[in-house]
């Protein structure tokens, strides 16, 4: 999750996103930030995103409301994010301490508690997509209330393991959803130049989120922790309800008056809708006279190369540890020994990450996609080979890491903020930049779904290899494989800064004409 920052792509201008937080956070976080291009039938609002011209007749055109609608819907990344950070605070009073139900919860147990999330996120990828197109963005996300609650719910009042375990994959369906459709929702509402803010919130919630229920988590125990985090939902719902539908979506819908209505919502009666209604029906025609045949459009050697980048970008993204950072960070710090209590050495990683959330959609499009990933990954490999000899060292003798407290927790803080401005955000970001048009819904799918499933096996694994490897073995093996994802940026992955969708295509096409001026159908020259 993790996530998982990223950015929304619109045709050939990515939106930026920013770190992730949690694997899933990361990851649906990381989620997130696709969800652009998740829904789309074949592509079809990528190619509305990416054509849709938003004209702002003198000036006249209001951004306030489109600020509100944008933080309201970011109100849902902010329950997902509480979603995210539940585990690490929650787990000390359910394992260790066995007071938050009547019932035990083994280490184990605990571990499959943390990863069903991230399994009901991976199955709902691709499905919520035509959910999206069927009956709408706006009331899709509202609709997700419903299995946000009722997870919760569930979690609230366990009287079993598996009832845990429901839960979980239940709350994940909603989250993981949830990335897919907001993103979405906030890049066909925007205005062009303030796109890319605006797509910045979810993210960026996404993080508060996390690092709220890390703070009230410290505070409460995990009934009312839980409670509080079941009406966040709710309130979302209410807030949200009043917002309009996205303007693209009304018109594949043909309905033209309800997204007359809605652009006057958000750009003002004073606006001159005329030009950006002509421009919404114009696309929306075109797609529907250019069918896409997905097999043909997978079959091309340039999307073979891009799909192999971006999944690569995916596995070293959650190979990097971040969801063993994450969901396991208050005991990382406990083990530690550092002399700083658990829950406020959570609560300083929760401060991490919103700080480097927030600078990463400052940087990405200046710096460039491949100095963030070749500099995160440097660092993030440095912070762990770090983390690993500190625990190697205490595994050996304790009394030999008695003045060593603070280099857990500084590698820690290091690697997240690192991992926020890079490694975070920058995979979901290039996903939405290599892929052509016509093919980019169905690959980002893809891409998405391989996210969360290595989330999972990252996440089930983790307490596994601990035992198997030690926690210095097990730190050094994430450093390991970060250090195979920095060759491998070095040697595959080009930089797309600056570059056009079609400008991108020819490079990954060996400077070849690129294969979205072919038809679908066709081979590429």
């Amino acid at each position: 999750m993790s996530t998982v920052s990223s950015s929304n792509s619109s045709g050939d201008e990515p939106n930026k996103r920013p770190g992730v937080n949690s694997e899933e956070s990361s990851h649906l976080l990381e989620a997130t930030e696709n969800g652009a291009k998740y829904g789309s039938r074949q592509a079809d609002q990528e190619n509305l995103l990416g054509k849709m011209v938003h004209t702002s007749t003198e000036n006249r055109a209001n951004t306030f409301p489109q600020y509100v609608a944008a933080l309201a819907a970011a109100g849902g990344a902010f329950a997902a994010g509480t979603l995210l950070g539940w585990t690490s605070p929650a787990e000390t009073e359910i394992v260790k301490d066995g007071t938050a139900y009547d019932f035990d919860v083994s280490s184990e147990q605990y571990s499959w508690v943390s990863s069903f999330m991230t399994l009901g996120a991976a199955c709902v990828c691709i499905p919520i997509g035509f959910l999206i197109n069927f009956i709408g963005r706006k009331w899709t996300m509202l609709l997700l209330v419903i299995p946000f609650v009722l997870g919760w719910a569930l979690l609230i009042w366990a009287q079993s393991v598996i009832m845990m375990y429901i839960a979980r994959f239940i709350l994940g369906i909603a989250g993981g959803a949830f990335c897919v459709t907001a993103p979405m929702y906030t890049g066909e509402i925007a205005q062009k130049d303030i796109r890319g803010t605006l797509g910045s919130f979810f993210q960026l919630m996404i993080t508060i989120g996390i690092l709220f229920v890390y703070g009230i988590g410290a505070g409460l125990d995990v009934n009312k922790m839980s409670i509080v985090c079941g009406i966040i939902p709710i309130i979302f719902g209410v807030i949200f309800f009043f917002m309009p539908e996205s303007p693209t979506y009304l018109v594949s819908k043909n309905r033209s008056e309800s997204a007359v209505k809605s652009i006057q919502w958000l750009r003002g009666t004073e606006y001159d809708y005329r030009a950006e209604l002509e421009e919404l029906h114009q696309t929306d025609r075109e797609i529907r006279q250019n069918k896409v045949n997905i097999l043909a459009a997978l079959a091309r050697p340039v999307t073979i190369k891009a799909l192999c980048i971006s999944l690569g970008l995916m596995f070293f993204q959650q190979l990097s540890g971040i969801n063993a950072v994450i969901f396991y960070s208050e005991a990382i710090f406990e083990d530690a020994n550092t002399g700083i209590s658990s829950s406020m050495s959570t609560i300083l990683i929760g401060v991490m990450q919103v700080v480097a959330t927030f600078v990463s959609t400052m940087v990405v499009d200046k710096l460039g996609r491949r100095i963030l990933l070749l500099a995160s990954g440097a660092v993030m490999a440095l912070s762990t080979t770090a983390i690993g000899v500190y625990f190697y060292m205490k595994d050996k003798n304790a009394g030999s890491v008695e003045n060593l407290g603070w280099l857990p927790v500084a590698s820690l803080c290091i690697f997240m903020i690192m991992f926020s401005i890079g490694y975070g955000p920058v995979p979901w970001l290039m996903m939405g930049e290599l892929f052509a048009t016509d093919i980019k819904g169905f690959a980002g799918s893809i891409a998405g779904t391989t996210n969360w499933v290595l989330a999972f096996i990252v996440t089930k694994t983790f307490k596994n290899l601990n035992d198997a490897l030690g926690s210095g073995g097990t730190f050094w093996l994430f450093a390991g494989v970060t250090v195979v994802g920095v060759i491998f940026v070095a040697l595959a992955v080009p930089e797309t800064k600056g570059k056009s969708l079609n400008e991108i295509q020819m490079e990954l096409g060996g400077n070849r004409q690129p294969s979205t001026m072919q038809p679908a159908n066709s081979e590429p020259k």
